[in-house]
């Protein structure tokens, strides 16, 4: 039996250590093969299950994110809603998920990551569930559910790249990477497709909803009984990792230039993909209103046809992106350290034409708007495994749950969080009049602001550039400081002490 698959399962809940033990717990012997497998404490099968779980719940995650989407002209026309109001869907459920990704991330640096996530999920898919059953005469209730759901989904997205990075690493972790956020793309194009279409059946966009929470428990239990908690950092030989005070770690991250840098660069992505993603439906269908090619929405399953297309149109530009900008980036390793940062910067650079020209176009032709939206929508997504990467390359695994937290906290504060809200806003104060001509024409002036945003975005990775060399040095080197308080635990609780004084 190999070492990951007789490790047990039965860690308490309030415990940092992992569920593997490690060779010298299980007995001297000479080292064997798969010394990877056996460094993190998992089995080679386990440990590719694992991501293949991972993977699968963030699918899920990313579908459920965007059905509503899918089906926000059908909304806005059950509520009698404006603009404004219907960006507040988007960024109710992005600020709770944004404000407890710090409290998440705290959570998977220190105790057993599996039962957090399990616990997560669980919450998101009940809420999920409730929300498809409410009444027209309470907008409000939805709100309230939708920013629910993103309790949930802050326990996992913070913490399971950390798995990842605990059971591979260098080009394996990379190709891991890879699979793991192919389903950004993917999970937020089939939530177009099934929101839309499960709507569009029904004749009743509440069903949409009901999809994922079923999906959801089918999770719990993978996690629960397949996932095995990897040891912290052991895949990488980091026996020298200890737990820090948080605001320690806040302020070492802080002070980590590549880090910093290519959040703000990511930021740029998260308001770009964010605008898009609630918009661009709502937006295509508008354009086909105003060029005749269909009648205004009045009896609901309005936009199904462009929900569907544009889906298709992210699933499949999300996996050339995803895989190119992972390619590109292997590539240019064997020339120079700076091809992560560079990659990034390219791919955003190179989608802000793209979209402006999508933008611009819809008002003359639908099949150059979603030519253009295909070619800037596989560019942008050149980023999302790649600044997952660099995270983890430039952080010491004990930091990197707190990374990731801070991460979402800033891109989706500055990003996403408000960019569905800002366009909505936007939109409803260039409108002139509630004609057919101004409703297509408000809310596409104002999502001409994304090109400019994503320009920025390519400015900020430029500039990582310059310093990721020597953070990604620094945090393979790391080795504690004398004056580096850690946490240790003292009848029962943590205290903080220098590192001097427990180190002999």
């Amino acid at each position: 039996m190999s070492l990951g698959e007789s490790a047990s399962d039965a860690v308490p809940f309030f415990s940092d250590e992992s569920e593997a033990e490690g060779p010298d717990e299980q007995g001297g012997g000479a080292p064997r093969p798969q010394e990877e497998e056996e460094a993190s404490g998992v089995s080679k099968v386990r440990a590719l299950l694992t991501v293949f779980i991972l993977c699968y719940i963030n699918l899920l995650n990313y579908m459920d994110r965007f059905t509503v989407a899918g089906v926000l002209p059908d909304i806005e026309q059950y509520f009698q809603i404006n603009d404004e109001k219907s960006g507040l869907l988007q960024t109710v459920f992005i600020c709770s998920y944004m404000f407890l990704a710090p409290v998440f991330g705290y959570l998977g640096d220190r105790y057993n990551r599996k039962y957090i996530m399990s616990i997560g999920i669980l919450f998101w898919s009940m809420v999920t569930l409730a929300s498809s059953f409410t009444p027209k005469e309470h907008f409000w209730a939805l709100l309230l559910t939708r920013g629910l759901v993103g309790v949930g989904e802050a326990s996992y997205s913070t913490i399971a790249p950390t798995i990842i990075a605990d059971l591979y690493v260098k080009g394996k972790r990379t190709n891991m990477l890879s699979i793991f956020y192919f389903a950004i793309p993917v999970g937020s194009g089939l939530g177009y497709i099934v929101g839309s279409q499960v709507g569009n059946v029904a004749h009743d966009w509440h069903w949409a909803l009901r999809v994922t929470p079923g999906l959801g428990l089918i999770a719990v239990v993978l996690l629960l009984l397949v996932v095995q908690e990897p040891k912290r950092g052991a895949i990488e030989a980091r026996h020298d990792m200890h737990h820090t005070s948080w605001l320690t770690d806040v302020k070492v991250l802080s002070k980590n230039r590549s880090f910093v840098l290519s959040t703000f660069g990511f930021t740029a992505v998260a308001f770009v993909t964010g605008s898009l993603a609630l918009w661009a439906p709502t937006f295509l269908f508008r354009a086909a209103v105003f060029n005749g090619e269909r009648p205004p929405c009045v009896e609901g399953n309005c936009a199904s046809t462009e929900s569907l297309i544009f889906g298709t149109i992210t699933v499949v530009t999300g996996l050339l992106g995803v895989a190119s900008g992972v390619m590109i980036s292997r590539k240019l390793r064997t020339r120079t350290p700076r091809a992560d940062p560079l990659v990034c910067a390219a791919g955003l650079l190179l989608s802000a034409p793209f979209l402006y020209l999508a933008i611009v176009f819809a008002q003359a032709s639908t099949v150059a708007t979603y030519i253009f939206i295909f070619l800037g929508e596989t560019f942008l997504s050149m980023n999302w495994a790649i600044v997952a990467d660099i995270l983890l390359y430039v952080v010491v695994p004990t930091r990197r749950s707190t990374a990731e937290a801070l991460q979402i906290v800033i891109s989706h504060l500055l990003g996403d969080a408000g960019s569905p809200y800002l366009i909505g806003v936007v939109s409803d104060s260039l409108r002139k009049t509630d004609s057919f001509l101004w409703q297509f024409r408000s809310l596409q002036l104002s999502l001409l602001l994304c090109s400019f945003i994503a320009v920025i975005g390519g400015g900020f990775f430029l500039c990582t550039a310059l310093f990721i060399e020597h953070d990604r040095n620094r945090a393979e080197n790391y080795v504690p400081t004398d004056d580096e308080p850690i946490v240790v635990p003292k009848s029962g609780r943590s205290t903080r002490v220098p590192v001097s004084s427990v180190l002999i």
